[in-house]
């Protein structure tokens, strides 16, 4: 057993036998919210499930140390994004994934449309679409990644370490290219 699964084992045999402080209640709350966006994030960089798992529970013990050491506790948001995004690239990089692209995570959902023609040109545009997106520079695919799972403009900037600028350029050219494979 890791530490990082010792850690969570111990958190909760203690908060088990007793009732939560207001720190592990705001993580806990914290975590309710935040999981499935920030592994749907881990995803996106090509991990497998079980790693996508793993880095959502290191985010969040790391969240807990930093709030336990009484540091800052704005934007947190975007801080556990911007670490989730460290982590997933550190695992990415660690398991040799050479192609965030090479997975399904971005795959889109088949058409439950009963017409057999509609179905057909529907997965043409989704097709066209997402080759578009899979040729997108990463910065890009991860700007709006990150704009599809809620976060704003300033919270992409910080988790990207980019000028809030860039990351507007970047969801306009993007949105702009995405919008012309769909009307094709």
């Amino acid at each position: 057993m890791d530490a990082a699964n010792e850690s969570i084992l111990l958190l909760a045999r203690e908060t088990s036998s007793r009732s939560l402080s207001p720190l592990e209640q705001e993580i806990v709350d914290l975590f309710d919210q935040l999981r499935a966006p920030l592994l749907r994030y881990s995803l996106s960089f090509g991990v497998p499930v079980q790693d996508g798992e793993e880095v959502v529970q290191e985010v969040f013990l790391s969240l807990f140390r930093h709030l336990q050491q009484g540091k800052s506790r704005a934007n947190l948001r975007g801080w556990v994004f911007r670490v989730a995004h460290n982590l997933a690239l550190k695992r990415r990089a660690a398991s040799n994934f050479v192609d965030s692209n090479s997975t399904d995570a971005t795959a889109a959902f088949p058409d439950p449309a009963p017409n057999p023609e509609d179905q057909f040109a529907s997965n043409q545009a989704q097709q066209r679409v997402l080759a578009v997106f899979r040729v997108l520079p990463e910065q890009d695919r991860r700007c709006l990644i990150l704009r599809a799972e809620g976060l704003r403009y300033r919270e992409i900037a910080q988790v990207l370490g980019m000028s809030l600028g860039a990351v507007s350029m970047s969801l306009s050219r993007s949105l702009a290219r995405l919008a012309r494979a769909a009307d094709r």
